[in-house]
């Protein structure tokens, strides 16, 4: 294991965690709905959103697992998780020129952002077996990607806030041109905190050169290739059928909790200091369930934290007053990143060492498309019986089954399937 390529791999973390706190969190929904879109009623910028995000979506999950195959192949991780972060941090920086009424170039300049954070999501996360043996706590250096990227993440989204709120420190007219500042800053961030990731890791040859112009055919054949192979892997099959579940429940509690609260009566202003207080209490509890991992094991480790998140949506049904709603903020920082940096290193003990980034790529899009049933979930039950709190309360299900697929699942069986005979892949 080289010490610097982990070190500047956690930093990456850091870096790009910038534009999912300040911009799909925080900041540009609020800018698109009120500059971006003005001149659109409410729900009509807030439906232009929705089908916004969920381009950008559709565009990672075709493109993710294809070009994962094809870095595999060609051996170009590193190539493609610079260009994927290249084209975010440049959409994120256009975003300062965006005026009122500019709604269509906004959603253009998020599909693309989104392509370049998810994407790049995919390459980063297939290093992590590249740079840390298994035997090498893989489980605590991943828990580190994912505390750095709270540290990282949660910093700037408070300087981000001062300038949206406060813009005369800054020297600024007003909080629309600290927004402004905050797009450009995000964009400054990820770029500088990535450089010592482009320059320590490089990628490992491939056994032969291949022409570019081949990418497409060899990604499209082997991600085919894939889906047809999961059936040589029981262990890591059941294992994505436990993730689709407790993920889609992790991340609908990420995404429809700002919702949830304001539907009971929660203030703007207490939802946003909640989502602060997650990103704070997150840094040490991402690194304690990293060591839980080490000493318990990685299933435990999930498992601790997934019925902690059972606890929540429970908790969630009954929630009343702001009190609670931070409260429960406190406990999604216990477990939002413990939960997401174990699974990733289960996962990485359990998929072909020499087809990291196909996996990962089809996990990061399969996770996509099964994280549309929760909110699905939610909604209707929220339509059914006239109440959200009915929603909340559906999601104890996807933990539920998730931990009961999550029990079948034998490591020990997985890696030796992973790193069995099988097989030969199409040829590259």
């Amino acid at each position: 294991m080289n010490p610097k390529a982990v070190r500047a791999w956690l930093m990456y973390d850091w870096a790009n965690s910038a534009f999912a706190t300040t911009l799909m969190a925080a900041v540009l929904p609020i800018f698109y709905i009120e500059v971006a879109a003005k001149g659109l009623s409410s729900s009509t910028s807030a439906s232009y959103w929705g089908l916004t995000q969920a381009a950008g979506m559709l565009l990672v999950a075709v493109l993710a697992p294809v070009l994962g195959a094809a870095a595999d192949c060609a051996g170009k991780k590193m190539y493609f998780l610079r260009r994927f972060s290249y084209l975010g941090i440049a959409a994120s920086f256009l975003f300062v020129f965006i005026g009122q009424g500019n709604y269509l170039a906004a959603s253009l300049l998020f599909v693309l952002a989104t392509v370049g954070f998810s994407g790049g999501n995919s390459f980063y996360d297939a290093l992590l077996p590249d740079l840390v043996p298994e035997e090498q706590k893989r489980e605590y250096i991943s828990s580190k990607g994912y505390a750095s990227g709270y540290v990282g993440g949660g910093l700037l989204l408070v300087v981000n806030l001062l300038m949206i709120q406060k813009p005369g420190l800054f020297g600024l007219s007003d909080g629309e041109a600290g927004t402004r500042l905050a797009f450009a800053s995000v964009a400054v961030w990820w770029l500088v905190f990535s450089l010592p990731l482009f320059r320590h890791v490089k990628d490992r040859a491939a056994a032969a050169p291949i022409p570019a112009r081949q990418y497409a055919r060899i990604g499209f054949t082997r991600t085919w290739e894939t889906l047809k192979s999961l059936k040589r892997y029981p262990q890591l099959l059941k294992f994505i059928l436990a993730y689709w579940f407790f993920n889609d429940g992790i991340n609908t509690i990420i995404t429809m909790a700002t919702a949830y609260g304001k539907a009971i009566g929660i203030e703007t202003q207490d939802l946003i200091m909640a989502l602060l207080i997650t990103q704070f209490v997150g840094i040490p509890f991402t690194l304690l369930f990293g060591k839980i991992g080490e000493k318990l094991g990685a299933k435990p480790a999930l498992y601790i934290s997934l019925g902690i998140y059972l606890l929540i949506v429970l908790l969630g049904y009954f929630m009343t007053t702001s009190t609670h709603f931070y409260l429960l903020a406190v406990m999604v920082g216990f477990v939002q990143g413990g939960s997401q940096a174990v699974a990733r290193s289960l996962f990485s003990r359990l998929v072909p060492a020499d087809r990291t980034a196909e996996f990962f790529g089809f996990l990061s899009v399969s996770g996509k498309f099964s994280s549309m049933v929760g909110p699905a979930v939610f909604a209707a039950m929220g339509l059914l019986t006239g109440s959200s709190r009915y929603g909340i309360l559906a999601l104890a299900l996807f933990f539920i089954a998730g931990i009961a697929l999550l029990r079948t699942v034998d490591l020990e069986r997985g890696s030796v399937e992973a790193g069995a005979v099988r097989p030969a892949a199409p040829s590259c």
